[in-house]
């Protein structure tokens, strides 16, 4: 648990829960490392079959706190911004560094930023790399940051009142933790590219009907247990097979057919386990939950 988002795990299943819905869950500079060190560490420990990723409040997420943008170079506020954080010292000096990587008044400083925009990007890179699907459920706005974390999953669902946006382009700036890289490769390159150009609010039932999500439930108490049982039937699956999917189907999503197939000849000849299929045909023909050993974990250097 931190000040962003509780994390649970039970059976397979591990529940990231944003936690701030009095400040609409906006993603202060301090999330993002908590974000991306969550998830490897689930990544590298094994035992985590499925991740699911919900929140609280009104709102799935505003997207990145509107105060960073709002304060001079050094962290202090700008002319006309009223001071509205209530983390004091440490939330001032988190603003402050993300501001020194904004810098682009000078080739070092620009330099510097691109490096400084890469590590940020990887902070959602790690859901797409992690080797278990990741589920994110919202509800209400799903605006800005948080949309590039949204597409940066591998499934989507949402309730009746939730709707997306590609919020940066109203503050005068290109989206650029990778909505506008994954986005064209979840629904139609126009829908994309509108969203893109007029951040125009994309609501919940037109989400279904272009493929950003895969359901669309009630309210968030039927959201939430929809998204668990999505999740625990991803969960009840060889973890070995689940995990060589997903890196064929994000190999495939980025990479050409014939060289997708190629990837896929390497990779099952590593990760083919008649014993695991033996279990896997016995719990399928049995009609019962199969018995998995969970992944090996990832050494840490």
């Amino acid at each position: 648990m931190n000040e962003f988002f509780d994390l649970q795990r039970s059976d397979g299943i591990a529940h990231l829960q944003l936690n701030r819905p009095e400040r609409m869950n906006t993603l202060a500079p301090a999330f993002f490392p908590a974000l991306r060190d969550a998830v490897r560490a689930l990544h590298d420990e094994g035992r985590t079959r499925v991740l699911l990723i919900s929140s609280t409040g009104k709102h799935f997420s505003a997207g990145m706190a509107l105060e960073v943008f709002a304060e001079g170079p050094q962290g202090e506020a700008a002319p006309g911004a009223e001071r509205r954080d209530p983390h004091g010292d440490a939330q001032r000096q988190a603003v402050g560094a993300l501001l020194q990587m904004l810098d682009t008044t000078t080739p070092r400083a620009r330099l510097s930023f691109q490096d400084s925009l890469r590590k940020l990007m990887d902070c959602f890179n790690a859901l797409d790399e992690a080797r278990f699907p990741v589920i994110c459920a919202v509800q209400g706005g799903c605006i800005g940051g948080a949309f590039d974390l949204a597409t940066a999953c591998d499934i989507r669902v949402c309730s009746e009142d939730a709707f997306f946006t590609v919020q940066e382009i109203q503050i005068g700036m290109a989206a650029d933790l990778g909505v506008l890289q994954r986005l064209p490769k979840l629904v139609p390159q126009g829908v994309a590219r509108q969203m893109a150009y007029t951040g125009e609010r994309m609501p919940a039932q037109r989400a279904l009907a272009v493929g950003l999500v895969n359901a669309v439930l009630p309210d968030a108490a039927a959201l939430l247990e929809h998204a668990f049982g999505l999740a625990q039937a991803i969960a009840v699956k060889s973890p070995l097979a689940v995990a060589g999917s997903k890196l064929a189907l994000n190999h495939a999503r980025d990479h050409g057919t014939a060289a997708a197939l190629q990837q896929m000849t390497l990779l099952q000849s590593a990760i083919f386990d008649t014993d695991e299929m033996a279990r896997a045909i016995e719990a399928w023909k049995g009609r019962r939950d199969g018995d998995f050993e969970p992944l090996n974990p990832v050494a840490r250097f």
